[in-house]
């Protein structure tokens, strides 16, 4: 079902503002049909993976602090103790500015992290780090690479490192990750997509920014 411009602005404005569930209370408000609710979902899913690939920044350089980390994110518990499986996500962010990046992995191996280090971090970064094994391979490579053990402090009494402001990042990616179950390959790259678009966008321009990005990459869309 095709719904007019001024329909699928209220859809996607009940979307970026209302937390989920949400389907069933859209349904209501619009007067449509569950399955075009699901369609236009995984549509705008789509604009903010879109999005993400277009505005994930690189960050660091001479001089700067770059805090990096990866978490699971999704994992919930269900059906006699058992648990639905999570995304893996790497991301990092610079000290003193609001630049990031996050980008979904398969695993966290050291060649999977450092290849995206490399594209993500500026070489001469002073990177922060838990203990994590596959974060060795920084010692190797153009970057001063500071750790903190998380068993015995959370900040280095000695040096200061702590990586507190990433681990604050997934808290805050992890509150818009549903709370109701999704297979993992639904979850990989919508939710990094989600926070960055939230991250990056005003909340004046929120709405029209996702339907002229949506336009962009419809063929033959009009605006």
């Amino acid at each position: 079902m095709i719904l007019s411009v001024g329909v699928v602005a209220k859809l996607v404005f009940l979307y970026l503002t209302r937390p989920p569930p949400r389907c069933k209370f859209i349904q209501r408000e619009l007067d449509i049909s569950s399955a075009t609710i699901v369609d236009y979902f995984s549509f705008i899913r789509e604009v903010f993976i879109y999005w993400a690939s277009k505005n994930s920044e690189v960050i660091g350089g001479e001089g700067k602090i770059v805090e990096i980390d990866e978490a699971k994110i999704g994992k919930r518990k269900y059906n006699k103790g058992r648990y639905l499986e999570g995304q893996w996500v790497f991301g990092g962010i610079e000290r003193g500015s609001r630049k990031f990046f996050m980008v979904a992995v398969e695993d966290r191996s050291s060649e999977t992290l450092l290849s995206i280090i490399r594209e993500k971090i500026r070489p001469n970064t002073t990177i922060h780090t838990d203990g994590w094994k596959s974060y060795d391979c920084l010692d190797e490579n153009s970057y001063s690479h500071l750790t903190v053990n998380h068993s015995v402090n959370f900040v280095d009494p000695h040096t200061g490192t702590h990586t507190q402001n990433v681990e604050r990042m997934w808290l805050e990616v992890r509150k818009l990750v549903p709370r109701f179950g999704r297979k993992k390959n639904t979850l990989r790259g919508i939710f990094v997509g989600v926070f960055i678009y939230y991250e990056t966008q005003g909340s004046q321009d929120k709405v029209p920014c996702l339907l002229e990005v949506g336009r962009r990459i419809v063929p033959g869309a009009t605006a």
